[in-house]
């Protein structure tokens, strides 16, 4: 199936699910619907509808009322009863507008006669998809005013964010399979907890697996568990991780580090639906949702033979790719503001950022991202002095222009003067230590008169 997320149409991500068993119609309505840029998925029968709406994410449903096996009516029921989010739009026959509105009443969107022309039909669907813009623009408002789980710590008013936003929200109401995409602390287990609770089964656990820290010879026993007496040391039988997920959700972070045979593993338990602790004869059923998530790059481990493609197109059904805080720095006063909000502490707050400080927020590249953003402002709220954080609250790295990203082209370095970098480090100790000149001088390894006659030397001294 086509990924969202790859185009600046503000349809794009959209999934229409057209079922008809006549091929003239179901050939025409798939054509109308890619030329309005949207995901197509067609299907001849009732069964196959639900069975992909259940598989798959699905935003909108074109369906004929006549169908076999059970009728489009039935197709109605079942899908606003199991996905009441999905929209969907009836096709009739010229004359049947009683079971037209009928339909309506059981909860479609809207309706259209046969034969009909490609004008009306693109109208049609295009109604249909600026109401699921609108129901997830207020849906996203009402979670951003509640603040409850959902988007939790997740925060930033950008473009790329009020989109990955947008993604959330749509694969939240599904129960398909999501690949989440980013750098090291862009905030991937922020989206997998903000996916399940906002989803029908937030009730339900969920459960995160750090693949990358689980102990190789355990990785198996830790994920499925294992019986009395499988090993030497298992006094007692352990339920796995993924039993622990039953009804709701497994979060494998870092899943390119999950070894090769543990990975064929865990696609035949996705396959099957069903796990076998070590050193048990039974299988037992699993009804999971799974999210993965890596920073690597996994094109380049397909290539290399380090992960299993068919693992890959298992988990790979939706993919939501975080930008890295470089490029959404409009979030960083928010950010900012958020994280001195959680760690102030009641005896003494910081009330706000001076200029210079903000502005050497907003400029310096952030490698670390969000995860580094927060520690730096917590940092500076522990051994701030101020009610101000200031630029001399900031860590050394932050106090000079930001270094390149990693893989950036490296500018030439320009030949510095011993008597320039004298002057560099005493400027950044004395600022660094909150302006106590005495600290400063037993740091840089020189006596106080020395530190002052070098301050006044270079006019340093305020």
């Amino acid at each position: 199936m086509p990924r969202p997320g790859q185009s600046n149409d503000p349809r794009d991500g959209f999934v229409v699910l057209i079922a008809d068993d006549d091929p003239a119609t179901l050939n025409l309505c798939r054509d109308v619907a890619e030329k309005m840029k949207l995901k197509v998925l067609t299907v001849t029968s009732t069964e196959a509808a639900l069975r992909l709406a259940e598989e798959n994410h699905v935003d909108l449903v074109l369906a004929d009322i006549r169908m076999p096996e059970a009728g489009g009516m039935v197709l109605l029921e079942r899908l606003k009863q199991a996905h009441p989010h999905i929209e969907v739009v009836m096709m009739t026959q010229f004359g049947s507008v009683d079971t037209a509105v009928e339909a309506i009443k059981r909860g479609a969107h809207d309706y259209i006669a046969k034969p009909f022309h490609v004008e009306d039909l693109a109208a049609k669907l295009r109604h249909a998809l600026k109401q699921l813009e609108l129901s997830q623009e207020n849906r996203i408002l009402r979670e951003q005013v509640r603040g409850k789980p959902g988007f939790g710590q997740l925060l930033g008013t950008s473009p790329k964010m009020q989109r990955i936003y947008r993604l959330i929200l749509k694969v939240s109401q599904s129960r398909c399979p999501v690949l989440i995409l980013g750098e090291s602390g862009t905030g991937k287990e922020l989206v997998a907890r903000s996916i399940h609770f906002l989803g029908a089964h937030r009730e339900r656990p969920f459960v995160p697996v750090d693949c990358a820290g689980l102990v190789p010879t355990l990785i198996e026993s830790e994920l499925f568990g294992y019986v009395k007496g499988a090993f030497t040391g298992a006094h007692r039988s352990k339920v796995g991780l993924v039993e622990e997920a039953h009804g709701g959700t497994l979060f494998l972070d870092e899943i390119a580090e999950l070894p090769p045979d543990l990975q064929a593993k865990l696609l035949r338990a996705l396959q099957e639906k069903e796990i076998k602790p070590v050193g048990s004869t039974h299988r037992i059923p699993i009804d999971i949702r799974v999210i993965a998530a890596t920073n690597r790059d996994l094109d380049s481990a397909l290539q290399e033979g380090r992960f299993r493609k068919d693992l890959y197109y298992r988990l790979n059904v939706v993919t939501i790719k975080l930008p890295p805080l470089c490029e959404r720095k409009s979030d960083i006063p928010l950010l900012v503001n958020s994280f001195l909000e959680r760690h102030n502490d009641s005896g003494r707050a910081i009330q706000g950022v001076s200029e210079e400080a903000m502005a050497r927020l907003m400029s310096y590249d952030w490698p670390g991202n969000v995860r580094e953003l927060e520690n730096v402002v917590e940092r500076a709220v522990a051994l701030g002095t101020g009610s101000i954080m200031d630029i001399v609250d900031l860590p050394s790295s932050l106090h000079y222009d930001s270094a390149p990203r990693s893989g950036a082209p490296q500018p030439e370095q320009a030949i510095v003067s011993l008597r320039e970098l004298e002057k560099r480090a005493i400027l950044h100790a004395v600022k660094e230590l909150g302006g106590d000149k005495l600290l400063a001088a037993r740091l840089l390894g020189i006596g106080k008169t020395t530190l002052y006659r070098k301050l006044k030397e270079y006019a340093l001294e305020s």
